[in-house]
């Protein structure tokens, strides 16, 4: 996945400011950063839910074709394409995100079995693996609504991972749990980098990061303010704000 010169408005406010990174295969990058730095509408448009105002995304080699629409605002130029590529990626967002008036077993079946055609028996067995994996077997028939929300986490995360993603991306998947609930899904996404799959993680979770990250980058005000290996960013980070940031995190 690659981003080069990435810029997006809302009217008058310039959220992104020419943003450029990639994950290699393998990769995990962390992205850190304060409230509206743009970590969120970073990840919002490299999978297409918003639309950046210019700049290049390539996810799997394939650039992202943009237009203009009759009012001068950048749309999709290809609405297929777009869904090619987000059955390359894989979204775990900050509110789980899950369908309420479906079991887990449903949520995770709903992309493969509706959008990318896999027989309902082979999707239900798959979710089943995936369920497990995550320590959700034995609540495969549970509504969302009757779930812990780590559980609920853990089963957005399983329905990410069933559509076979080649990246990973999360938004702030802890920020929205009670404390004690934090471990049980940094646990699971500890896992998955392990494992070795592509991720890019948006987290306030600074240990969490240090610790799982191949690569880390400092967002502030729209811009990378820096970037390295974990090592050097938190251990020895040159820009005066990332210090602080830091600090005032830590």
């Amino acid at each position: 996945m690659h981003v080069e010169n990435l810029h997006k408005k809302f009217g008058q406010l310039h959220v992104l400011k020419g943003v450029s990174l990639s994950a290699r295969d393998g990769e995990v990058i962390a992205i850190i950063g304060g409230s509206g730095s743009g970590k969120s509408t970073l990840l919002r448009c490299i999978n297409c839910l918003e639309n950046p105002t210019s700049g290049i995304i390539r996810v799997n080699g394939e650039e992202i074709k943009l237009k203009a629409d009759s009012h001068g605002h950048t749309i999709p130029a290809d609405r297929r394409q777009i869904e090619r590529i987000r059955s390359k990626l894989g979204m775990v967002f900050q509110n789980f995100n899950l369908w309420s008036h479906m079991t887990l077993i449903e949520n995770v079946i709903e992309v493969p079995v509706h959008v990318l055609g896999v027989k309902r028996d082979v999707a239900i067995r798959e979710a089943e693996k995936l369920l497990a994996r995550v320590g959700l077997a034995e609540k495969r028939d549970v509504y969302p609504a009757y779930l812990s929300g780590g559980q609920q986490q853990r089963a957005a995360i399983a329905r990410a991972l069933a559509i076979n993603p080649r990246v990973m991306l999360f938004d702030e998947p802890t920020s929205a749990l009670d404390p004690e609930l934090v471990g049980e899904v940094l646990k699971v996404i500890g896992d998955l980098a392990r494992e070795g799959r592509t991720m890019v993680l948006v987290t306030h979770e600074m240990k969490f990061a240090r610790e799982v990250a191949t690569h880390v980058v400092y967002l502030c005000n729209g811009l990378v303010e820096e970037e390295g290996p974990p090592e050097q960013i938190f251990g020895a980070p040159k820009s005066e704000r990332l210090k602080q940031f830091i600090r005032n995190i830590g």
